[in-house]
């Protein structure tokens, strides 16, 4: 369970990071601002997974 989940973060993390990558593109956002929108983003995303997983498993 814990190697399919593994999987399916790694996915959501890139399908994530993809997608923050876009949005820096189209606001046209400054090189200065964009690690600090990356790293809230991934922290955000890397909490609502580690919450999931022990959900998942504690059910």
């Amino acid at each position: 369970m814990a190697i399919i989940f593994a999987i399916f973060a790694l996915f959501v993390l890139f399908i994530f990071n993809s997608l923050t990558y876009r949005l820096c593109l189209r606001t046209e956002m400054s090189q200065e601002r964009q690690p600090n929108v990356f790293r809230t983003i991934n922290i955000l995303i890397t909490i609502l997974l580690i919450s999931s997983y022990v959900e998942v498993l504690y059910t």
